[in-house]
């Protein structure tokens, strides 16, 4: 089964996404995500210059071999940039092999380990009272698992609060990447937040109880002794996750947060590889892997990295922001209700503009995700309405310390 063409589509509803759509001899579909957010021309330069001419003629259903030769074959390995391409690639050929095959794609993956997949939504407020109406909210919508995000007094702007505004005056909503010719600068004091956060755990447990699973994501923003703190200091809250509490590039300094705290942790949403997280999984430093498909080299390398720390009881948490295309959740939610060390699925909801670009058969139901069974990812794209929303510049903010040092956002 012969690969006819390649396109990539650069879209802009709501926000930038970048689409690969593959086609073969025998008019078959399909698509997968590639976008990095803040960097999408990068990656869709990658495929349209140095994947795509190598794809024309390949036989759709080698998508190992292909793989292999995308990633071995460049000689430059790894990245973001070319782990989104290949990504890309590998779930456009999954698309097409389940619909070949009839079925959806997760019964190709070896089929369903549970009846729907548990997923978690995002609470946020400027003040306690704010969260505490945001989870309410959330509780409402169906979810069953919420991560709290919170301003801190004495800074202006913290990545996750919905209600503010950001440093170009606009609300974050649930899009952060401003679109503007220019990354917008925002403002972090680490001690500021490590003195604030347990107090708003404090307040949204006495009003929800023990019961509800509570997250939160560190952001990458602390030294490994400042995580250490913090999560000694979420222990009497029970978290069900504390996530990229510091820059996990260093993987040794996940030794020293965990001879500090209980807390368990979740690493691994700017990971690109298995390589990232070699240590952190093989010496048990982690409780959850959060890298996206779409980031990671698509499902068959996302699948390999899960089965090995599944060898260490290591659970999946699987990145579901909205810069991943709804081609890119179909493909984490298939792979979710598939592997037996499923843990959580991050879910935000997409805009009404992106729902309209990307034709959806995966449902959320009372706190649960379902790919749904059509053949193959489930999402179709509508050409017309991707060719009316155009790329747009856009960028993640970045931050500076009160002395004007760059930090990490």
């Amino acid at each position: 089964m012969k690969i006819r063409s390649a396109e990539v589509i650069v879209s802009s509803p709501d926000r930038n996404f970048v689409t690969l759509k593959i086609t073969t001899e025998e008019g078959i579909t399909g698509l997968g995500d590639a976008t990095l957010n803040g960097r999408e021309l990068a990656v869709s330069a990658y495929l349209e210059h140095h994947v795509v001419p190598l794809l024309i003629g390949r036989d759709a259903h080698r998508i190992e071999d292909t793989w292999q030769f995308l990633y071995r074959g460049a000689y430059w390995r790894r990245g973001p940039v070319t782990m989104a391409a290949i990504a890309a690639v590998d779930v456009a050929l999954w698309d097409i092999k389940a619909k070949a095959a009839g079925m959806p794609l997760y019964q190709l993956l070896g089929g369903a380990s549970r009846t729907a997949v548990r997923a978690y939504g995002h609470a946020s407020g400027r003040d306690v009272p704010e969260i505490l109406d945001s989870v309410r909210e959330h509780l409402e919508l169906g979810y069953k698992s919420i991560r709290i995000q919170t301003a801190v007094p004495g800074i202006n702007a913290v990545y996750g609060v919905a209600a503010q505004p950001t440093a170009g005056g606009v609300r974050y909503d649930y899009e952060p990447a401003q679109r503007a010719a220019l990354p917008a600068e925002e403002d972090w004091d680490s001690r500021a937040y490590l003195r604030h956060i347990p107090t708003v755990f404090e307040a949204v447990r006495n009003e929800f109880g023990p019961e509800l699973p509570l997250l939160h994501d560190g952001h990458h923003r602390l030294t490994p002794i400042q995580a250490a703190r913090l999560g000694k200091s979420l222990e009497p809250y029970d978290l069900f996750w504390l996530e990229d509490c510091t820059p996990a590039e260093n993987q040794d300094a996940l030794r020293l947060v965990r001879q500090h705290t209980t807390t368990p942790l979740a690493i691994g949403e700017v990971f690109n590889t298995v390589w990232d997280y070699q240590t952190l999984i093989r010496e048990q430093l982690i409780d959850y892997v959060r890298s996206a498909v779409t980031h990671t080299g698509g499902i068959s390398a996302m699948k390999k990295i899960l089965d090995y720390a599944a060898q260490y009881q290591i659970k999946s948490g699987i990145h579901g922001p909205t810069d991943i295309s709804p081609v890119g959740m179909a493909a984490a939610l298939h792979l979710d209700l598939a592997i037996h060390n499923f843990g959580i699925q991050e879910y935000m909801r997409h805009g009404d503009l992106t729902n309209e670009v990307f034709e959806q058969s995966f449902t959320f139901v009372d706190g649960y995700l379902h790919p749904g069974d059509q053949p193959g990812l489930g999402v179709e794209l509508n050409l017309e309405a991707a060719a009316s929303h155009p790329y747009e510049p856009a960028y993640l903010p970045f931050n500076r310390l009160k002395d004007g040092t760059i930090h990490d956002w």
